[in-house]
């Protein structure tokens, strides 16, 4: 049970990296969901740059998605350190785990529904709290 309860938050944490690592080394990462945000926005992007007031707005996004990709990664680096299996021997631990886990992934989802309702990253959302799901029955079944 020791590795259903870590293998799926490995998977989350590491997922995090990759996402943050691509996020950081696009040179249009606002472009990677393109199409859920130019709907949220309501027009497209080279409608909005294209505007003399917004010609230094990609270099902005490109500045703010940086940083973003800086904590995504972070929290992957969080979650994957602490799903070691001799930390995971801990019950309490387990649960704060569990629960920060479940919170990024539960109200990501919401707010992708929320604001992003087209996004591809929906989808990755659903499989992220397969995988989180998968962790609590592993944690469930630890001790029994």
């Amino acid at each position: 049970m020791k590795k259903l309860f870590y293998f799926p938050l490995l998977v989350i944490g590491i997922t995090l990296i990759l996402l943050g690592i691509r996020w950081m080394i696009n040179d249009e990462p606002w472009m990677l969901d393109k199409i859920a945000n130019e709907e949220r926005l309501g027009m497209s992007f080279d409608k909005l740059f294209s505007k003399e007031i917004n010609e230094t707005l990609p270099s902005y996004l490109k500045q703010i998605y940086r940083f973003f990709g800086l904590w995504v990664i972070i929290i992957g680096l969080f979650i994957t350190g602490l799903s070691r299996p001799l930390i995971v021997d801990d019950s309490k631990i387990r649960i704060i785990l569990l629960c920060c886990v479940g919170i990024l992934c539960y109200s990501g989802l919401i707010l992708a529904y929320i604001w992003i309702p087209s996004s591809h990253f929906i989808y990755l959302g659903y499989i992220l709290i397969l995988f989180h799901l998968t962790s609590l029955y592993g944690h469930l079944k630890f001790d029994s």
